[in-house]
């Protein structure tokens, strides 16, 4: 992720963040330039689709430039900053002092350790896929439209050019851009790429199949060449023309929101998905937890114990502890409980993922569900605690509200659904009486099972409800 531009300094560029990430959007710079920086020091906050993350520096010297303004998104392996580091931070000014960079002051990481011997020891920097070995970063993808900011290319922005058939190896890397364009029968030669050295991004392949269902007559070759012009002549058109777009405020669909769209709408596009609910009597659980946090010891939330009900359910029925692998036409059954669960930040919908849910009581996975909700509100989720559930859970009472029909998280294969719990009349042994009174509901993917699955997962969730006892005979 780094390498010597001329032998004197060293460029640092934004390594892969994990789990699939191609941007990140700067937030804040923690460092200006003609800064002395030490090893594994913060230069930046990134806000990627995942959470925000501090990003180190793997060298010690002096910065030298930065690349990108606060609110500019980088695609992975754009540069970030540049360093001098050895002799060549001699040279530089260090930003607040009368000294250079090399004068051998306690505050100069550049002078304690010669610059090759600081290369050969390298970083400790835990990051997915970076450090201060030569290993070629990853292309990602360079979202259309949007500044590429390199300060490298020749390329005034990351927008598709005219489109120039290539004789030689087409430009593309990665493997799913290939197959997304052997499916759409699109020619990757006629495309010319938005990447750095033309390098053919999904964006470019998504954009011109769009094109071409838009324009029909059209070629996809010809609309990624032109059809971006056209959008910016037609924004530009006087209002009540034709071609003029509506009025309005427009919020870039980019960040959290962004991943949360495409998320939603592949999982409304892939998976057939119903929904089936009851009520449910839950006095007898509100008092079971009252009696427990009377107990004296750590305090249980209701979350909690609606998890525990979940993972007993689970095992079962663990059809809906599933995922379905589509080229393979296989239903995969999953061997452990990784429970999602719906949070509410001021960044948008967030989905923790408690490990093993299975495997913890109601005091671990109450002491999780308070760490993982604090994280996501202080916008410190790693992608790794935001990835690889199997199955989520979604309380929508919080909001006030008694029921929805949840979308699946994709991969998944069954969301809960929970509503508020509210005073209601109930017959309860004959009688009717004020109870408190949930709504629960169960979206499902009807190709992990049919209606009496989901139906028998549903019905026994609610008898833990309505008798907690219910639950005993599982554990």
């Amino acid at each position: 992720m780094a390498h010597a531009s001329d032998g004197r300094s060293l460029e640092f560029k934004l390594p892969d963040l994990g789990e699939g990430l191609t941007e990140a959007e700067i937030v804040r710079w923690l460092v200006e330039v003609g800064d002395v920086v030490a090893v594994d020091q913060p230069v930046v906050e990134v806000e990627t689709a995942k959470a925000m993350v501090e990003v180190p520096c793997p060298y010690g010297g002096v910065v030298t430039a930065r690349f990108g303004e606060e609110g500019t998104e980088l695609p992975v392996g754009a540069p970030l900053v540049t360093v001098a580091v050895g002799d060549a931070a001699a040279d530089v000014p260090v930003r607040g002092s009368g000294t250079s960079a090399a004068t051998g002051t306690a505050e100069s990481p550049a002078a304690e350790t010669p610059a090759a011997e600081r290369k050969a020891e390298g970083s400790g920097n835990v990051l997915v896929g970076y450090g201060t070995s030569e290993a070629p970063a990853r292309r990602r993808r360079v979202r259309a439209g949007r500044q590429a900011a390199t300060g490298a290319s020749g390329r005034a922005n990351g927008l598709v050019r005219g489109a120039e058939p290539v004789d030689g190896p087409v430009p593309v890397i990665s493997p799913l851009v290939r197959r997304l364009a052997r499916q759409h029968d699109l020619d990757l030669r006629e495309l010319t790429g938005s990447g750095p050295d033309g390098l053919i991004l999904r964006a470019d392949v998504e954009y011109a199949l769009r094109a071409a269902a838009a324009q029909g007559g059209r070629t996809a070759a010809q609309e990624a060449g032109t059809g971006r012009t056209q959008d910016a002549a037609s924004s530009a058109s006087a209002p009540g023309s034709a071609g003029s777009r509506p009025d309005g405020t427009r919020v870039p669909l980019k960040g959290v929101r962004g991943a949360v769209a495409d998320k939603l709408s592949r999982s409304r596009r892939e998976i057939p998905d119903a929904t089936c609910w009851v009520d449910a009597d839950a006095t007898e659980l509100m008092r079971a937890r009252t009696a427990m946090n009377a107990s004296g010891g750590p305090r249980i939330s209701l979350v909690a114990l609606l998890a525990r009900i979940c993972t007993a359910a689970l095992a079962r029925f663990p059809e809906l502890n599933a995922t379905v692998d589509t080229e393979a036409r296989e239903i995969v059954r999953l061997d452990r409980v990784h429970l999602g669960f719906a949070a509410q930040t001021d960044r948008g919908l967030v989905v923790p993922v408690v490990r093993d849910a299975h495997a913890r009581d109601a005091e671990s996975l109450t002491a999780e569900f308070a760490r993982l909700t604090e994280a996501a509100r202080a916008g410190r989720l790693t992608p790794g605690e935001l990835t690889g559930g199997t199955f989520t859970l979604n309380n929508y009472g919080v909001f006030g509200v008694d029921g929805s029909t949840p979308i699946i998280n994709h991969p998944e294969a069954a969301m809960l659904g929970v509503g508020r719990i509210v005073p209601k009349p109930w017959v309860h042994e004959g009688e009717l009486a004020v109870r408190q009174v949930v709504q629960l509901s169960l979206t499902f993917d009807h190709r992990v099972c049919d209606g009496g699955t989901a139906g028998g997962f549903l019905r026994y969730v609610a008898d833990c409800v309505e008798q907690p006892a219910v639950l005993l005979r599982t554990l």
